[in-house]
């Protein structure tokens, strides 16, 4: 979930100053964020003319609300579906460790599998105090899970993979050694 995004949304409740943006991320959603980042994302916010400031409350502290792009884009992205997308890493680690000589793809699956297993065992232990930390549980509950069985199709897309080394055709482009002679 975009930390940028879910600012934007919990302003268009109210004008908050920094800390107080945090903690009310925190209590919605029962995920932890930095406050250098809070205050980092509100930077980059008012930059792009999302929010401005909004003067300072009865303790010297700065408020921020938002304008009215900044309302509109925080509407919009509650509205809109959200698809987990981006670079998946583990996909891409596994994907090149098939096709390295030597890599122990066995083993690079059993420690991810272990690694998967524990982090299941953590959500299972928290106690949500709250229906939006359940929903945030449950979604990492049924993602680590699915990623349990991914793993094992891995395994099976693996045992038919052959490793393979570097290509003998060569990009015609590439950078120059500093020094050439």
């Amino acid at each position: 979930m975009s930390v940028r995004l879910s600012l934007l949304a919990i302003l268009d409740r109210g004008a908050c100053y920094g800390s107080q943006l945090r903690a009310e991320y925190e209590r919605r959603t029962g995920a932890r964020v930095n406050v250098g980042q809070v205050y980092t994302t509100l930077e980059r916010l008012e930059r792009d003319g999302l929010v401005q400031g909004a003067g300072i409350d009865d303790e010297a502290r700065v408020l921020w609300d938002l304008t009215d792009d900044g309302r509109a884009e925080a509407r919009a992205w509650l509205s809109g579906a959200s698809l987990v997308e981006g670079r998946d890493d583990v996909a891409l680690k596994l994907a090149l460790a098939v096709t390295l000589p030597g890599a122990d793809v066995p083993g690079i699956l059993s420690v991810q599998r272990d690694a998967t297993r524990a982090a299941l065992a953590e959500v299972d232990e928290e106690l949500p105090d709250a229906v939006p930390a359940a929903i945030v549980r449950a979604a990492r509950r049924e993602r680590l899970e699915a990623d349990l069985r991914w793993l094992d199709e891995v395994e099976e897309l693996a045992a038919g993979a052959e490793s393979f080394d570097l290509s003998e055709d060569r990009p015609r482009r590439g950078r120059p050694a500093r020094n050439a002679v």
